[in-house]
């Protein structure tokens, strides 16, 4: 099928018609028979496309990395299109822009909505809509791995402790993927329930936390959390995915203590601390800090979520702790905090050489023997330019449709952050729902830029930037 490797994708559609069937049981559970039609085509649909796409053989035994990039940006295009059909078919009457704007949202983990009351949503379709997020995050986890030959070997380094790049073993490698990703999320469910936060609200916010996710089951999160230690648990739990997926694995069973495997999350608690300290010495002094400790850990693992804040002077640091982002092997956006510290490190070696050439400096990270090479810098910084490149057409964009410049500025960051909008960043009560449809389609196309960026341009700058 055009070069894509369609049987990768089969799991995906097999995994959507199982939690189909998952909401169906819900729906007769609870007697929600409201939009019950809708997972009965969702469950065939999803189950007739995992049975075709796995019978369809490839023409080609050996496939390129350009085939596999276009086989994720395949999915990331069509997954949702099978995902938006309970939304499209639901009592509610959303048009195809809507409900597939909606599923792109959740898909890439953005979390942005065009419900204006989710209280009066169906609460199977509230379950489905962290459906979407959950197999997002899974999705992108799963395209990181198959797309593994076109990263640094400093990051592929990190991943062998659990991980093996054998060929013959991807499907045992999918499965413990998958196991790890589901147990964590197992883990998430049972801690917010032993911290009395309602059941139905605990499976929602699980399914948001593992995938960085920022669709909430209500309203506003000050309906789900009230008191101090369901803020303080929240704040931890969304950490989750701002350290690497394979961090708590690795940290008990690294192999003979290397500390290679855990480098880049020694790096992100170090980084966390610093920041944690910041807002404690200067930014709590007439504010609770627990309230900034939560939107701290939103923003880092670009969730999004917050309590009501009404403070301006911090709604940009909180976008730029949102750039920044949090691990490579995780299921946050942002830039990564090792490849800016990287970029830095070597930018300031670089001028002390100039300024003391009888010196030697080393390009290595703190934590590690781990050195990076210039080609390797060079990555980072075209990511940067990317960035830049993309917050700008955008920008421009969203001014045009009307849109004044300020709110576009924190859209656009937002949008190629998969970050969903709220207080801590000046939005909570932007809508989406009354944006021109070419608006909708331009924050869905710069989503899934937003997840797939790093992937496509790493694919490039190999391709044609660093041929031997």
């Amino acid at each position: 099928m055009f070069g894509l490797q369609v049987r990768y994708l089969s799991f995906f559609f097999g995994l959507i018609a199982i939690l189909s069937f998952f909401n169906l049981i819900y729906s007769y559970y609870l007697n929600l028979y409201l939009n019950l039609d809708t997972y009965y085509v969702t469950l065939f649909s999803s189950l007739g496309l995992g049975i075709l796409f796995y019978k369809i053989n490839d023409l080609e035994k050996k496939k390129s990395i350009f085939n596999k990039i276009l086989t994720v940006f395949f999915g990331f295009i069509f997954i949702p299109l099978i995902l938006s059909i309970p939304f499209y078919f639901s009592i509610y009457n959303l048009t195809f822009i809507n409900s597939y704007f909606e599923t792109i949202s959740g898909f890439t983990s953005t979390g942005f909505t065009i419900f204006e009351n989710i209280k009066h949503i169906d609460q199977s379709l509230i379950l489905w809509r962290s459906t979407t997020q959950w197999i997002g995050g899974l999705y992108f986890l799963f395209s990181i791995i198959f797309l593994i030959d076109i990263y640094d070997e400093s990051f592929k380094k990190s991943l062998t402790n659990f991980f093996s790049f054998n060929s013959s073993e991807i499907l045992k490698q999918a499965i413990k993927i998958f196991l790890l990703y589901s147990g964590i999320t197992l883990v998430i469910f049972v801690i917010l329930n032993f911290f009395s936060i309602r059941t139905f609200d605990s499976l929602n916010l699980a399914f948001s936390l593992i995938s960085s996710g920022g669709f909430l089951p209500t309203n506003d999160l000050s309906n789900i959390i009230k008191e101090n230690s369901q803020i303080i648990v929240l704040s931890l739990l969304m950490l989750t995915s701002f350290f690497s997926i394979f961090f708590s694995y690795n940290l008990i069973f690294f192999k003979n203590r290397n500390i290679n495997f855990l480098y880049e999350d020694l790096h992100l608690i170090v980084y966390l601390i610093i920041v944690l300290t910041i807002f404690f010495l200067f930014f709590s002094f007439n504010d609770n800090f627990l309230n900034n400790l939560l939107a701290i850990s939103s923003s880092m693992s670009n969730i999004g979520f917050s309590l009501e804040l009404n403070k301006t002077n911090t709604n940009f640091i909180y976008l730029i702790l949102v750039i920044i982002g949090g691990s490579f092997f995780s299921t946050s956006s942002g830039l990564r905090f090792i490849k800016i510290y990287s970029l830095f490190k070597y930018s300031l070696n670089q001028i002390l050489s100039f300024s003391r050439p009888k010196n030697i400096f080393m390009n290595k990270l703190i934590f590690t023997k781990i050195n990076f090479d210039f080609n390797e810098i060079n990555k980072y910084f075209l990511t940067i330019v990317i960035f830049i490149i993309s917050l700008f057409t955008l920008l421009t964009f969203l001014t045009v449709s009307g849109i004044n410049f300020e709110d576009s500025f924190r859209l656009s960051i937002l949008t190629l952050m998969n970050t969903v909008n709220s207080s801590s960043y000046g939005l909570s009560d932007f809508s989406f729902n009354n944006l021109h449809f070419l608006t909708k389609y331009c924050l869905i196309f710069f989503m899934i830029v937003g997840r797939i960026e790093l992937l496509t341009i790493l694919l490039l700058l190999k391709k044609f930037l660093f041929k031997n």
